[in-house]
């Protein structure tokens, strides 16, 4: 696929300014081009527009980028011809010509994202000696695999971890894997038992978890998998049954992640859990997705800042976003790649550590799906299992391409507010600058970096990443 081919690699030599473009209507994806000379910065006027980055200022330490594989995405897979299975690898682990991804999220069980409901277990074995990953084995199982060999020969890394999105019907308070429901207080340990069955039976497979979310979207009520939790349910929960169960199984080393949720709440989530002494030293980082736009408001990413300034020891990972309600005309929607620019750009820029996103690929319907909640992914399959790429699959590159895990943000702002920024200084000293351009208009703008400065054009509708 053209979409993947290489466009330059992602570091330049130490003389040299690169930048790389992906614009709406322009022929090609991370366009390369060399920079002039830089010289010493002068003073911009009121009349021009600036981009500054401070190396001095040093801020968090990136985690790092991933996706899910879900039954939907492992399914979608399978009917891929090998050529394209080929192409799925390289698209999403390859450091210099793909996204170079080292994170994977995954489920225990079902979500909407599977093809039925179901659980490891026979209904009411409260001895879980049924329990087996059987169905996980045909498709999520092989696919995981793949994914944490082909990161091993690009010599990337992997940390997956898991989350559920409800404990089987007959733990729960409204008997059903659907429509929210909570777990049963007498049932808190035996979840926990399951969650670290779940644990033991993937790494016998191959599959090393790095750890695991307490609960997928602990407040919502949906029409799919789905189970609620209190912020002192969820503290009590951990605290008491899952952090102390994971331990008496040697699994104390497995990370973490509370609330995995939208950033409307996630101020009032972090701060009770992470004051509650017994759950606290179990929690490695917060979660949070980016749906809180249901209501009609804008993104929070003030939540992030305001979570990240009171607890700036806990890393915050953006740990699930996809644009919902798809629509194959809207495949390759130029207004849904900048919103994955945009909240990238922001969240990065509030404290956030690393970025996941959902379904790494789906059908050309948005699915599989059991209850019909059809969205988009950065990939999409036809039906005779060739890959389509999206817009959206750009926009994330521009910041997986170039900002490695244990890279530092630096200090990055704009003179005018027609362009964002973020920026990072990675380990091997290379310097990575996101731009964004959401306006109809071209703009100029002098990039001024410690004490020098290169002029660069940005198209219209476009975003760039320039590396030093």
């Amino acid at each position: 696929m053209a979409a993947f081919a290489a466009h330059g690699a992602p570091a330049a030599k130490a003389a040299q300014w690169q930048v790389f473009t992906t614009a709406e209507g322009a022929p090609q994806r991370f366009a390369a081009r060399t920079l002039d000379a830089p010289r010493p910065a002068g003073q911009p006027l009121e009349t021009e527009t600036a981009v500054f980055v401070d190396t001095r200022q040093r801020y968090q330490e990136v985690f790092g980028f991933g996706g899910a594989i879900t039954d939907a995405t492992a399914e979608v897979y399978a009917r891929l011809t090998p050529q394209a299975q080929r192409e799925f690898i390289k698209a999403y682990f390859d450091p210099r010509e793909g996204l170079g991804y080292n994170v994977l999220r995954t489920t225990i069980h079902s979500s909407d994202f599977s093809s039925e409901s179901y659980t490891y277990v026979k209904d009411g074995d409260r001895s879980l000696a049924s329990f087996s990953i059987e169905h996980d084995m045909k498709h999520r199982v092989p696919l995981l695999r793949q994914s944490l060999a082909a990161s091993k020969s690009y010599g990337t890394g992997m940390r997956v971890f898991a989350s559920p999105w409800s404990a089987p019907a007959w733990m729960k308070t409204n008997k059903n894997m659907l429509q929210g429901g909570s777990l049963l207080p007498g049932d808190r340990d035996l979840w926990a038992s399951y969650i670290v069955k779940f644990v033991q039976a993937y790494e016998k497979a191959g599959i090393p978890l790095w750890g695991l979310s307490v609960q997928n979207e602990p407040m919502a009520k949906q029409t799919w998998e789905s189970m609620l939790y209190t912020a002192e349910e969820e503290t009590r929960f951990l605290g008491d049954h899952l952090g102390p169960a994971l331990k008496r199984a040697g699994l104390g080393d497995k990370k973490i992640i509370v609330w995995d949720h939208n950033r409307d709440l996630l101020p009032q989530r972090a701060a009770h859990i992470l004051s509650d002494p017994k759950a606290r030293p179990y929690v490695w980082g917060v979660g949070f997705h980016w749906y809180e736009t249901w209501a009609k408001g804008q993104p929070m990413h003030r939540n992030v800042a305001a979570v990240h300034a009171a607890y700036p020891d806990v890393p915050l990972i953006m740990t699930e976003a996809t644009v919902e309600k798809f629509d194959p005309a809207r495949l390759q929607s130029w207004a849904n790649a900048e919103r994955y620019g945009s909240e990238i750009l922001a969240d990065l820029a509030a404290g956030a550590s690393g970025w996941v996103d959902w379904n790494m690929l789906l059908d050309m319907r948005g699915g599989p799906n059991h209850v019909g909640n059809y969205c988009f992914a950065l990939l999409h399959a036809t039906d005779d299992g060739q890959l389509v790429s999206t817009p959206s699959y750009a926009y994330m590159g521009h910041f997986t391409r170039y900002i490695k895990p244990k890279a530092r943000r630096v200090g990055a702002t704009t003179s005018r507010s027609t362009l964002d920024t973020v920026a990072f200084r990675n380990a091997d000293g290379s310097l990575a600058v996101v731009v964004l351009n959401k306006t109809d208009a071209a703009q100029r703008y002098r990039l001024m970096v410690d004490g020098q400065e290169v002029a660069v054009e940005i198209p219209a509708h476009a975003i760039q990443t320039v590396v030093r």
